[in-house]
């Protein structure tokens, strides 16, 4: 699967500002399934402002919505009209052919969009993104410097400094991120481990390639930093993570540049731990050269099994949700790959990853599987009941099996 235009960084996201029209829809059923954080909230409330006599527009704002995305547009008619999908979740949508293209309708109502914003693959615009992310770094300075402490550059910067803070007294558990068991434990590997510079498959095939060398000093890692997190780090998703952070629990923090707003706004925290909460690129790993994480874009999809009234209506309501207007009102939330946006200190992190050389997401139908056996299949060896190279024969093993039932093996 061959993906283009997929996210342009750095000052290339700084455009002259326009007008778009109002929404002008005069009927159809708009339908939104959505991840459920700040930037999504101010997206919504610019679809839901077309509401009319003629048009109905519902919404499921949930962390679960990767879950239960292609259930829903598999029914006929689609449950939902659009979902909202980043790098990887459209990946399956698309396999099981249940977005439709959107060219025809990107040329009658979306010439102000960007060439960055169009999502292609196989040479048909398929979704039309939005915004860009990655998890990089929080880090509290007062708690540093009562430390003796440089900011970290390195992972190996942050187990140093996790240590000091801890033999201090200064914190207990001073390292947060998301190891939730599944999808964001799997993340965490997949970050890493292009830090170390490894490569998922073998050149050209599907063939898994994560049991080696690079692999065992991944998990290693993982191990070390999850030494200095609270027991119930498996527990740990964004909400839960950035929750701790707000609360004064935690000193270090890997954890997505979208919820960077949040974490610095004046609410949920004391102007204490916010204004001394700094916002910094992913570090590097086992000298490597590259942010330990990966780039990625949201945007949204048109379902297949929806009437064409529908899908016309979907479109031009998250156009709406889109707009200049809505970036001029929401600047800060996001990094937005909408004309408009000026990068300030929420966009910090994921620029300096950009720019920092981190590579995107690998969008291809194989690294679902991967994700999947990985997020499931380390937890023992974290746990402290199994070996590194115990727990990557596993991946391995889960992979290949759900690779061949696939067919891609």
């Amino acid at each position: 699967m061959k993906t283009k235009g997929i996210v342009l960084f750095g000052i290339t996201l700084l455009w002259a500002g326009t007008v778009w029209a109002g929404c002008g829809i005069d009927k159809g059923s708009v339908r939104i399934l959505s991840n459920d954080f700040k930037a999504m909230h101010a997206i919504l409330e610019g679809v839901e402002a077309c509401a009319g006599d003629g048009l109905t527009i519902t919404k499921n704002q949930t962390t679960e919505h990767k879950d239960i995305q292609v259930a829903a547009l598999k029914a006929d008619p689609a449950v939902y009209s659009s979902a909202v999908v980043a790098n990887s979740s459209i990946v399956a949508l698309y396999n099981e052919g249940l977005i439709r293209p959107l060219d025809d309708l990107v040329g009658q109502y979306g010439q102000k969009l960007k060439k960055n914003q169009l999502i292609t693959i196989d040479g048909k615009v398929m979704a039309v993104a939005f915004m860009a992310n990655a998890q990089h770094l929080f880090y509290r300075k007062d708690i540093l410097e009562k430390a003796g402490l440089e900011p970290p550059q390195t992972y190996e910067d942050v187990l140093a400094a996790s240590k000091v803070i801890k033999e201090k007294g200064l914190m207990e558990f001073p390292y947060a991120a998301n190891f939730k068991v599944g999808w964001n434990l799997g993340e965490e590997f997949i970050n890493m481990y292009l830090g170390h510079g490894g490569e998922f498959f073998k050149k050209g095939t599907a063939q898994v390639s994560v049991n080696n060398e690079k692999g065992l000093a991944t998990l290693n890692m993982l191990k070390a930093l999850v030494e200095y997190a609270n027991p119930d780090y498996l527990t740990y998703d964004s909400n839960a993570s950035a929750a701790v952070w707000e609360s004064g629990k935690a000193a270090l923090m890997t954890a997505w540049g979208s919820r960077a707003v949040s974490i610095l706004d004046d609410q949920g925290s004391t102007e204490e731990i916010v204004s001394n909460t700094v916002v910094a690129g992913a570090p590097t790993v086992a000298g490597g050269s590259i942010p330990a994480t990966t780039l990625w874009w949201d945007g949204f999809t048109v379902a297949k099994n929806i009437s064409d009234e529908d899908a016309t209506a979907t479109f031009r309501a998250m156009l709406n949700g889109i707009s200049p207007e809505m970036v001029k009102a929401n600047n800060d939330v996001a990094v937005w790959l909408i004309e408009g946006f000026v990068p300030g200190d929420t966009a910090k992190g994921v620029f300096e990853s950009a720019q920092g050389g981190a590579k995107p997401y690998p969008m291809t139908p194989s690294m679902g599987l991967l994700h999947m056996a990985l997020g499931s299949e380390i937890v023992d060896f974290l746990q402290g009941k199994e070996s590194a190279e115990k727990a990557l024969a596993d991946v391995e093993s889960a992979y290949n099996t759900a690779a061949k039932e696939k067919g891609f093996l």
